[in-house]
């Protein structure tokens, strides 16, 4: 488990307008005192970034990306740059969600160029790995993500790979209401943690958030959090509902 709180991140996905999110972030704000150790992460999609930065600025609510290209400019017709979102005051981007990966054609190749696109410019990547219903039924859930992982975290050159964060995903989860046991998100966790450790060491290991993402709730999100290896939560759905979401953070928080 990393020391320091936990993290909370919600994927707000394509869902967005000027009223739904000033609303949205206003009720945030009114509970940033509450939030105590836990550390709260809203992503927009791209054209809410700007707006959501000025409303969030100066408080305790950062804000992410819901993807990033690896370049910085060129002919990459709806790509987003970097140095375009730390424009903005982007800290986080996600990078690798399954509905990339299974809409978009976004390859393991393509995951890792992005991930350390956002290394390099001081973004904090969100790896999203996970498994299938069917891969789980198999019994090669631990192999699948291993692959994922190891796939994005080998590709980058040698040497600290700065501040990154892990969020498993179990694709048979995402968006069902169903969501994984405590002690079988720990289970997954704790082999990310090693797999994390067998590439960087156990220093990089130690500090990298680990987060659970799969219709996570305000039900059962203490119960997950009360895990050693489950530093916080990647939240879809439940992030657009402020009284779910604050509730979220502040099962992380206590």
């Amino acid at each position: 488990m990393v020391s320091g709180g936990k993290l909370v991140v919600g994927n707000w996905k394509m869902n967005s307008s000027p009223a739904a999110d000033g609303a949205l972030v206003g009720q945030l704000l009114r509970s940033a005192g509450s939030f105590g150790a836990a550390s709260a992460v809203v992503c927009p999609p791209f054209i809410a970034i700007p707006a959501v930065a000025e409303m969030v600025a100066g408080s305790p609510i950062a804000v992410g990306a819901q993807n990033v290209h690896w370049e910085e400019k060129g002919a990459f017709t709806g790509e987003i740059s970097p140095s375009m979102l730390r424009n903005y005051s982007v800290t986080y981007a996600i990078v690798g969600h399954s509905e990339r990966r299974a809409l978009f054609g976004e390859t393991d190749a393509a995951v890792a160029r992005r991930f350390w696109a956002a290394v390099g410019a001081s973004i904090v990547p969100i790896l999203c790995v996970g498994e299938s219903g069917e891969e789980r039924n198999l019994g090669v859930q631990n192999a699948i993500v291993e692959s994922q992982l190891r796939a994005v975290l080998r590709a980058g050159e040698a040497g600290s790979p700065g501040k990154f964060a892990v969020a498993y995903e179990p694709i048979w989860a995402i968006g069902t209401g169903k969501s994984a046991s405590a002690a079988d998100a720990q289970a997954m966790h704790r082999h990310l943690r090693s797999v994390v450790e067998d590439v960087f060491g156990e220093g990089i290991a130690k500090r990298t958030p680990l987060l659970y993402g799969g219709s996570v709730s305000r039900h059962g999100a203490a119960d997950l959090f009360a895990e050693k290896d489950i530093d916080g939560a990647l939240v879809g759905g439940a992030s657009l509902v402020a009284g779910e979401f604050l509730a979220i953070i502040s099962a992380a928080a206590n």
